[in-house]
C-alpha cells in the first residue's frame, strides 16, 4: 500500500534486483514460538512480488500472503503457481491495516520493508502503524511471533552508497521510516513483548546488483529500490551527470567504496521480535 511508489509500474523489475535477506533470522524467530515450523500459519503481510513467502513456504505449513497492489499480488501468484496449488500458499489482495482473517488464526507474522510504504511524514503519529499493531495483534494467537524487516535512521544513514547522490530523496524517505525506538514502544501498546533486535551485517537488500556503480544510471537497477519514486526528473539527471563525471575522472569507484564503508558496521536492515501477549 505504498503511498509514493507506483509498483504497478515497477513490479515487472523488482525481482530482478531484489533479494530477501535474514531468513535464518525470520526462522530463528519463528521457532520461539514453541510450535513445530511445520505446523505454523504464517501470514506475510505485504508480501509484495512474494520474495519471502517463496524463501520460506517449505518451512511452515501454510502461508497467507496479501499485498495491496494488484500486480505485485500476480506476480507473486505466478511464481508460486505449484505451491498454490498444493495449498501451501495463498495470496489474496488486502490492506495490512484491515485484515479480513478471523481472530487468532495465525501463528506467526512477517512484514518485511514495509512500514516506510504505509504513512506520510507529515502524518500525526503514524495512524496506519497504529491500525496494522492492533490488526496483527488480532490475528495472532497467544504468544504468536511477529517479525518486523525495517531501516534504522543509522543504516540509511550509512548502509546505502547511492544515497549521497539523491540528498533531497533521501531527506524525504528517511522521514518516513519510523525510529526503530518509537515502533517498539508502539509495540508494548498494542500488547506485544519486544524480545529483542537482529542486524544481518553481510547481507544487502539488492543482492550483488547493489555493488554496481553505474547501477543508479539504469531503471531497471532503480525499481529495485523505491526511493528513486521520490527522485524528481531534475534530480535525477543532476545524479546519473555526477556518476558519469566521476567515471570520466576515475573516481567514481573510490566514491563507492567510501560511502559504503560504514554499511559493514550499520548492515542495511533491523529485524525486530516481538511476542503477542
Amino acid at each position: 500500500m505504498s503511498l509514493y511508489e507506483n509498483y504497478r509500474k515497477t513490479s515487472i523489475n523488482y525481482d530482478k534486483t531484489r533479494v530477501p535477506i535474514g531468513l535464518e533470522i525470520i526462522l530463528g524467530c519463528f521457532a520461539k514460538s514453541g510450535k513445530p515450523l511445520n505446523e505454523m500459519i504464517v501470514l506475510d503481510a505485504g508480501c509484495g512480488t512474494g520474495s519471502y513467502s517463496h524463501a520460506l513456504h517449505e518451512y511452515v505449513r501454510r502461508i497467507e500472503a496479501i499485498d495491496i497492489n494488484p500486480a505485485m499480488v500476480e506476480i507473486a501468484s505466478r511464481k508460486l503457481k505449484r505451491h498454490r496449488e498444493e495449498g501451501r500458499i495463498t495470496f489474496s489482495q488486502a490492506s495490512i491495516d484491515a485484515l479480513v482473517f478471523t481472530s487468532r488464526m495465525f501463528d506467526a507474522i512477517m512484514i518485511n520493508q514495509v512500514l516506510h510504504h504505509i504513512d506520510n511524514p507529515n502524518d500525526q503519529g503514524y495512524p496506519t502503524h497504529h491500525r496494522m499493531l492492533r490488526e496483527f495483534h488480532r490475528v495472532l494467537r497467544p504468544k504468536g511471533i511477529l517479525v518486523i524487516n525495517t531501516c534504522s535512521h543509522e543504516q540509511l544513514r550509512h548502509g546505502f552508497w547511492y544515497y549521497r547522490l539523491i540528498p533531497e530523496a533521501f531527506g524525504e524517505i528517511i522521514r518516513r521510516y519510523m525510529p526503530i525506538d518509537q515502533l517498539i514502544e508502539m509495540l508494548f501498546e498494542y500488547g506485544f513483548t519486544y524480545r529483542g533486535s537482529f542486524v544481518p551485517l553481510h547481507d544487502v537488500l539488492q543482492g550483488e546488483a547493489y555493488f554496481d556503480p553505474y547501477g543508479p544510471l539504469k531503471k531497471q537497477w532503480r525499481d529495485g529500490d523505491s526511493v528513486f519514486a521520490l527522485v524528481t526528473p531534475n534530480q535525477l539527471y543532476r545524479a546519473c551527470e555526477r556518476i558519469r563525471d566521476m567515471d570520466s575522472r576515475g573516481t567514481l569507484l573510490s566514491f563507492v567504496k567510501e560511502h559504503d564503508s560504514q554499511r559493514k558496521v550499520t548492515g542495511q536492515a533491523t529485524f525486530l521480535l516481538a511476542v503477542r501477549e
